[in-house]
């Protein structure tokens, strides 16, 4: 799945009926420049993706009571490294990957989309929202399937989905309601290529990546003349980190404000991930944001000593000492009293369900993969990473952490099952005699997190990038740049990949004015980080977003 930030899964069902007025209308990108070289020549779905492709269908959604019929469109755009010059191709392009080499990339991406169009909606009136996963290199059919495209695979709340067939249905908080919608896979996934030898170094990065997708939504605003229209992005996981990035370099580099961004399941700043803390022994951050979601799992599995009744009051007390007890007891390190260490670990102990020695031996420093494991282990159970509401056997009972993420496992094959019918019945790309054998693979992962390059170059940063990805700095600059821009974030209480305190804590963090502040509103649901996998947060969530985006462009 995502490390979307992660990809995502959930189960679906087909049995999907939109009427189909198709055509495949192949779009030249941009004018070969005379002097352009001949590339090699290329086969298959290289070739019939070298050049931008567009197949329309119509249909319609009932959205809380009302009907709107649409226009799908399921196609390609082709995107160059940043930097490629079309008058130019062998001119240097810059490096973005921050090494040395600054010789001219030989690649070229073409990214699938599948977008969807209000009838007889006005474009200065309608506005249009751009989402995407993260993965990195995540398809995006989970917003698409799970969330907010115009049908949904029906999957089971926390439990695995049973095997095909799966129901797909009328999406009741599909947001066409009020917004045009363009999902985008990432370059790599979906039906789309990344071509060229040179196409991992030119799109399978932190910069790369959010280059493609600035180009993408700048080209795809001027083809379909939405320049004028309200504009949000809407990025989930990895596609947060992507977000800040694409909204900072959409104002810098492109003169395109945005109305509002919408961000699912943040990770803004990776020193806050849970994942791997004790790496950084010095740092105890990510597990002081980490305990409120780790409270949260214990309250959902009845582990906790004493169970409260209410979620949400819990958690504002475990918050509280979180930033209290717990921050002072971790900063101390060696130098904690035998008093307070013990006093704290019976906190813990309380907050979390976690035996007490076990916590002890731990120095009260606990990681997401070990608290996976623990939890539930007197059953032989790992719970969910993504959504820790789903727990599955143990693949090794005696290992520290959990091999597979349960949730992920429980969804996938009825995401990727009810996609790729809707995709090839229904709007009709993917299966066309000029792929190979009449047939092109939907790719739900890139499959590149082994060649990704983490390093960020912030706005204004002189030399290479560097280190894992910080963009608070990306959003802040796209805040002060556009005053006006507002900002979401929604969240999961039972998320253990992006805990949900870190997103407050980065909002929180964030190098603006404190006038600026004001611009954000965030958003907490009973889920995990596909909140959408649970049907009453996936009203909720269309309820709010759906508000935020009427409010924001009115």
């Amino acid at each position: 799945m995502e490390w979307d930030c992660f990809v995502k899964r959930l189960s679906l069902s087909v049995a999907i009926a939109l009427s189909a007025s198709v055509a495949i209308l192949p779009t030249s990108s941009r004018a070969a420049s005379p002097s352009t070289p001949e590339a090699p020549a290329e086969k298959g779905a290289a070739a019939f993706l070298s050049r931008p492709q567009r197949v329309s269908s119509e249909g319609s959604v009932t959205v809380r009571g009302h009907t709107v019929a649409y226009t799908a469109e399921a196609g390609t755009l082709v995107i160059h490294p940043d930097g490629w010059d079309a008058a130019n191709p062998a001119a240097p392009a810059p490096d973005m990957a921050g090494g040395e080499d600054h010789m001219p990339l030989d690649a070229k991406a073409a990214m699938f989309y599948v977008a969807y169009f209000k009838k007889g909606a006005a474009a200065e009136t309608r506005p249009i929202t751009f989402v995407y996963n993260g993965g990195p290199g995540s398809a995006t059919i989970w917003l698409h399937m799970g969330a907010f495209g115009p049908k949904r695979v029906v999957t089971a709340d926390d439990v695995h989905t049973p095997a095909a067939p799966y129901d797909v249905v009328n999406n009741d908080d599909s947001l066409l309601d009020v917004t045009d919608l363009v999902f985008i896979d990432a370059p790599g996934t979906g039906f789309g290529r990344v071509i060229g030898k040179d196409g991992a170094k030119a799109f399978y990065g932190t910069d790369p990546d959010a280059a493609a997708f600035t180009d993408f939504i700048a080209e795809f605003l001027a083809r379909h003349g939405r320049f004028n229209s309200p504009k949000y992005l809407f990025g989930e996981s990895y596609g947060t980190t992507r977000s800040a990035i694409v909204a900072d370099r959409l104002s810098s580099h492109k003169g395109i404000d945005l109305n509002g961004v919408i961000l699912l399941s943040q990770i803004l700043d990776y020193a806050n991930s849970p994942d791997r803390p004790q790496m950084n022994p010095s740092v105890d951050q990510p597990y002081v944001l980490a305990l409120p979601s780790y409270a949260a799992t214990a309250w959902y599995h009845h582990k906790l000593p004493d169970q409260p009744e209410a979620l949400e009051p819990f958690l504002r007390e475990v918050e509280q000492f979180a930033q209290g007890g717990y921050t002072r007891a971790l900063q101390e390190g060696t130098t904690i009293s035998d008093a307070d260490f013990e006093t704290v670990a019976q906190t813990l102990h309380r907050y979390t369900g976690l035996p007490v020695e076990y916590l002890k031996r731990a120095d009260l420093r606990v990681n997401g993969g070990e608290f996976e494991k623990t939890l539930m282990a007197d059953k032989a159970l790992d719970t969910g990473r993504l959504d820790s509401r789903f727990s599955g056997p143990s693949l090794d009972p005696l290992g520290q952490r959990p091999f597979y993420d349960p949730q992920s496992a429980a969804m996938e094959s009825a995401y990727v099952a009810a996609f790729n019918d809707y995709v090839r019945r229904v709007l009709h790309f993917g299966n066309d005699p000029a792929f190979d054998d009449g047939y092109e693979e939907y790719k739900v992962s890139a499959g590149n997190i082994g060649r990704w390059t983490f390093p960020h170059k912030q706005p204004d940063q002189t030399g290479q990038a560097r280190g894992e990805p910080n963009v608070l700095p990306d959003l802040a600059d796209a805040m002060k740049r556009n005053p006006a821009l507002q900002v979401m974030l929604n969240q999961g209480y039972f998320d253990l990949g992006t805990p949900y305190f870190e997103g407050i804590y980065e909002m929180r963090h964030l190098p603006i004015p404190r006038d600026l502040a004001k611009n954000i509103e965030i958003r907490q649901y009973k889920s995990g980080h596909m909140v959408y996998a649970h049907p009453q947060a996936l009203h909720e969530l269309h309820d709010n977003v759906a508000a935020f985006i009427e409010r924001t462009h009115k």
